[in-house]
């Protein structure tokens, strides 16, 4: 069994002031692989101080020498991608036939890049100058569901504007981080700049929201957690910036191809084990259309095949950890209870697989909108098909819950889209699984967090506003 004792604070791997460690259990095998350390509050302040020393020179360095770095990274992150594949692999239990996670991760760095060469940070707007500045020392504090790509995600425009950084990855998947980690030092990132404390929520994520020499905290993760940030991150009046939970709905009008529709959603929904928060996770369909969906959605989730992530054949493996299988495990007994008919899957693990935290891809029908398994974020694979009888009545139920991250609409009438596309309430929409791309921003609405990321937006959420008046005169 490996260890990894150490964070990496100030261009060196040190030992935490704070000697907790945390085993890592593999979710396909359920044995222990790995210890990690677990930081505290003391090891969060060194990486602060670093982060704050090192922020006045890198702030100032000028367009050309980030773009350099972010091209070393790319570099690096490309010579090393099979590897991170593999570790995304051994902690989350992703198959290796879903070549998912460091291509997205890579892609951010790549848009990142992109979105700098590009950007103006000062324009004239009247007689006033308007300038862009980077906010200060960052605290990106990301999930366990896509641990590449929501860490890229952040850190690369982080990087590109002049921010310096403390990560904290989750307790769960922190090898990514870890190995990604190597991929920055070895691209000649300055010391300081980026600091990787691991260590879980209620220690070092906390130590991070409420810390007062951080001016900014980025949060992707559970509507939960992300309420406990920001009240923590109140008094000091920081930024935050957060990406929470979904439950997305995928509006099927009734001139849509059914067939690709079906398709589409279970493997969109399914992808990642259902442990993604814009997963189109309910299901609306015109009444009249309900018994040929849910004949096309059994006959395409019976062609999952469940099993060894390692297994080339294998096309979807466990959820992340023993938490998330008893979580959805009682959102199944939850959704049965309630009324709601289980088409196909149900409680317990697949046949044949008696260890891993393996779910049967589980889809309900008769699902009615006000129930638990129609309004809560499950993060599994589990649908809740729900009939509708009238367009607006579609519209009503997709935007009926607390959430609005992302929404989905099949038809064969653009305008018809267009114009369902832009009553919904959910900060991505796309037409007919059209696919998603990093230039568009990302984050959501209600309960489903705020700010953007990604491209422009990405940029944008890293830096200050400042009014210069009176300089042309």
């Amino acid at each position: 069994m490996r260890s990894y004792e150490k964070c990496y604070i100030n261009g060196e791997w040190v030992s935490p002031l704070t000697s907790n460690t945390w085993t890592l259990v593999n979710p396909a095998t359920e044995e222990p692989f790995a210890t990690v350390a677990l930081a505290g509050a003391e090891d969060v302040d060194v990486a602060v101080k670093a982060a704050r020393a090192a922020f006045p020179s890198y702030s100032n360095t000028s367009r050309a020498e980030r773009v350099d770095l972010l091209e070393a990274i790319i570099e690096r992150f490309i010579r090393r991608e099979h590897d991170l594949a593999e570790v995304v692999t051994l902690e989350l239990g992703t198959p290796v036939s879903q070549k998912i996670h460091a291509p997205a991760a890579l892609a951010s760095f790549k848009q990142a890049l992109a979105s700098l060469k590009d950007y103006e940070f000062e324009y004239h707007l009247g007689p006033n100058t308007v300038r862009r500045e980077p906010i200060g020392v960052c605290g990106l504090i990301t999930a366990w569901n896509w641990p590449l790509q929501l860490l890229a995600t952040k850190l690369a425009y982080a990087l590109a504007v002049g921010c310096t950084v403390v990560l904290k990855p989750s307790e769960f998947t922190p090898l990514s981080a870890i190995h990604l980690t190597e991929v920055l030092h070895e691209a000649g990132v300055p010391k300081g700049v980026f600091n990787l404390v691991l260590g879980d929520g209620p220690v070092v994520g906390n130590a991070i929201s409420k810390h007062m020499d951080i001016d900014m905290v980025s949060f992707t993760g559970s509507t939960r957690a992300g309420v406990l940030i920001a009240e923590a991150a109140a008094p000091s009046v920081k930024r935050v910036a957060q990406e929470l939970g979904g439950k997305s709905a995928n509006v099927i009008l009734d001139d849509a191809d059914v067939r690709a529709a079906a398709k589409w959603n279970v493997t969109r929904a399914f992808s990642n084990t259902g442990q993604s928060c814009h997963a189109p996770s309910r299901i609306l369909v015109h009444e009249s259309q309900m018994d040929e969906l849910l004949d096309l959605l059994e006959s395409e989730a019976k062609a999952i095949k469940v099993g060894n992530p390692l297994d080339p054949q294998v096309s979807m493996g466990p959820v992340v950890n023993k938490l998330q299988f008893d979580r959805v495990q009682e959102y199944i007994k939850i959704g049965i209870k309630e009324g709601a008919t289980v088409r196909v899957g149900g409680v317990g693990r697949p046949e044949g697989l008696q260890r891993g935290y393996f779910v049967k891809p589980t889809i309900f029908a008769n699902v009615k909108p006000e129930m638990r398994i129609s309004q809560e974020e499950i993060f599994g694979p589990v649908l809740a098909v729900i009939p509708y009888s009238t367009e607006e009545e579609a519209v009503q139920i997709a935007n009926g819950t607390p959430y609005g991250l992302g929404g989905y609409v099949f038809t064969t009438n653009r305008e018809r889209g267009v114009s369902v596309g832009r009553q919904l309430r959910a900060g991505r929409v796309f037409l007919n699984g059209a696919v998603s791309n990093t230039e568009a921003p990302m984050g959501g609405y209600k309960r489903s967090g705020n700010g953007r990321e990604m491209g422009v937006f990405g940029l944008e959420e890293y830096l200050e506003v400042k009014a210069m008046i009176g300089f042309d005169n």
